[in-house]
């Protein structure tokens, strides 16, 4: 079965976010919308927010995909909501291995370093890509614990 995608961006990824909406349901996927609706200027971090809490109340049904100009912001403000391992990527090996070693639960990705094309080629990577476990699943359990016990 299929994860939800829960996307979301800010102005910048407005259009890469329609168009990786558009390719998700053409491959079956139910995407969830968490805005921005237009170009007009918004704060990402807003939008990650919202695409993030999602996905940590349903871990085992949801992914996220996050837009911005850079990815960057998005991916920082990502990291904050407990529960989620977000990452940003701009090649196809970092996108598989974000998920194959670390278990990524977010894709951030930059709509003014990477063409749209070549977004739609990192989310299938990414959303095609299993987590490996074994040594690699202590690893993300260690980040989980430390995210856990730090507070």
């Amino acid at each position: 079965m299929k994860k939800t995608i829960v996307i979301g961006c800010d102005h910048a990824g407005f259009k890469m976010k329609n168009f990786l909406i558009e390719k998700l349901r053409e491959e079956g996927y139910t995407v969830e919308d968490k805005g921005t609706y237009s170009e007009e200027s918004v704060d990402a971090g807003e939008f990650a927010v919202k695409v993030c809490e999602d996905v940590a109340a349903n871990l085992d049904t949801k992914y996220g995909i996050l837009i911005c100009g850079t990815g960057i912001g998005m991916s920082m403000m990502a990291n904050k909501v407990a529960g989620i391992r977000a990452s940003l990527v701009s090649d196809l090996f970092s996108a598989q291995m974000t998920r194959a070693h670390n278990n990524a639960n977010v894709l951030c990705m930059g709509a003014r370093i990477i063409a749209e094309a070549m977004a739609w080629e990192f989310t299938k990577v990414w959303l095609s890509t299993e987590h490996l476990g074994g040594k690699y699943a202590k690893r993300v359990q260690a980040m989980m614990d430390y995210e856990q016990n730090r507070k």
